[in-house]
């Protein structure tokens, strides 16, 4: 069983691991490893997640079955917020428990979001074993607490190890979906209609779009597309504004920008296609940038506490990006994307430097940790 939550960095490790799993259903990691009790896949997997949560609608799209409970965010909230989100939590915890006794696991997977928490707790309480994965580079609140309760933790990062008991944790690597390393750069161009021989822009700001990076690259969006062209994930709050730009734009210029709300199938495509990446710091961008060489200008969400910040400080203390800041994004971003679009020197030793911290092995390694947990538990 797994769950997690609220935003895509939560939700596509774990369906790169059950897309290994489904390519190698017996779990088997080494020659004369034995098959686990799991071998009918999707069959075996549930994901629960929250109702009406960015999950629901992808793990959807990847055909696997998914059940919904009540969760809400408590860190930040105000107190009848907090209070009305509590209750929900509880009803979770008892959704949670109904479905664990009709599933049947014998191991949960979370990899974070407020809606591991009744999940993880209902699982701890049933005496499921319990494989938490952090993205991150630190834990956020509901991954604090639940690592108490967790047989173990997996983790994409060494510098992660401190936050935890040392006996739990194991250092795996950030799962990366395997569409994005079978992406082709030629082909991917092809199927935006881009230019071949133009540098390529990528913009996104997660799943949900981020307001002030749309912000930020309307007011520079013409000054941009005489030096690139640019696909530009803006979110649904954010597409309408960005397609009405384009209307207004020259038409020489039109072809070089494509606007999205998201993409779902197409995102390996994209980053394929990019030459640069601008993007928040999400988790993601600590896997899927590195899995594909991908140079970046990351631009840490300021109201997300320090996830944000550190995986930023991560990528960009290793050569592999640049950070600006959120409210430099108006006197920095152009500047900056220009500067780099045009050294070509730059940017292929961002793009080495980012590969060099890839771990392709990661999916499987997780899934060893939870085939021996499943072991373990029969």
């Amino acid at each position: 069983m797994i769950s997690g939550g609220g935003t895509a960095g939560h939700v596509y490790p774990a369906l790169a691991v059950v897309k290994w799993l489904m390519a190698d259903s017996r779990w088997q990691m080494a020659e004369g490893s034995q098959p686990s009790a799991i071998s009918h896949l999707p069959s075996a997997i549930c994901y629960v997640g929250s109702i009406g949560g960015v999950e629901e609608g992808i793990v959807a799209k990847e055909g696997l079955p998914f059940r919904g409970i009540e969760a809400g965010g408590l860190r930040g909230s105000a107190p009848w917020t907090m209070l009305h989100n509590l209750c929900k939590m509880a009803v979770g915890f008892l959704q949670s428990l109904r479905i664990i006794w009709g599933f049947k696991p014998e191991v949960i997977l979370v990899t974070g979001g407020y809606v591991c928490m009744p999940v993880a707790l209902a699982g701890w309480f049933c005496r499921v074993p319990i494989l938490i994965y952090l993205p991150d580079i630190e834990p956020g609140w509901a991954i604090g607490i639940l690592s108490h309760f967790a047989a173990m933790i997996a983790v994409s990062f060494a510098e992660s190890r401190r936050f935890f008991p040392p006996h739990k944790v194991a250092v795996t690597g950030y799962p990366v979906r395997p569409e994005l390393l079978k992406a082709d750069r030629l082909a991917a161009k092809q199927r935006f209609h881009l230019d071949e021989g133009m540098r390529t822009l990528l913009v996104f700001g997660g799943s949900r779009g981020a307001h002030s990076i749309n912000l930020a690259i309307s007011c520079i969006l013409p000054e941009l597309l005489e030096a690139c062209q640019v696909i530009h994930l803006c979110g649904q709050e954010g597409e309408g504004r960005a397609k009405a730009q384009w209307e207004v734009l020259p038409a020489c210029l039109q072809g070089r920008y494509r606007v999205y709300s998201y993409l779902h199938e197409g995102m390996a495509d994209a980053l394929a296609a990019a030459d640069l990446v601008v993007a928040r710091a999400g988790a993601a961008t600590l896997g899927e940038f590195p899995a594909l060489g991908k140079p970046s200008i990351l631009v840490p969400y300021p109201y997300a506490g320090r996830h944000q910040e550190l995986n930023a400080e991560y990528l960009t203390s290793r050569g592999a990006a640049v950070k600006v800041a959120d409210a430099e994004l108006g006197e920095k971003l152009l500047p900056t994307i220009l500067e780099l679009l045009s050294d070509d020197e730059a940017l292929a030793r961002m793009g080495e430097r980012a590969r060099a911290l890839a771990r392709p092995e990661a999916a499987q390694r997780i899934a060893a940790e939870l085939r021996d947990l499943s072991k373990e538990a029969l």
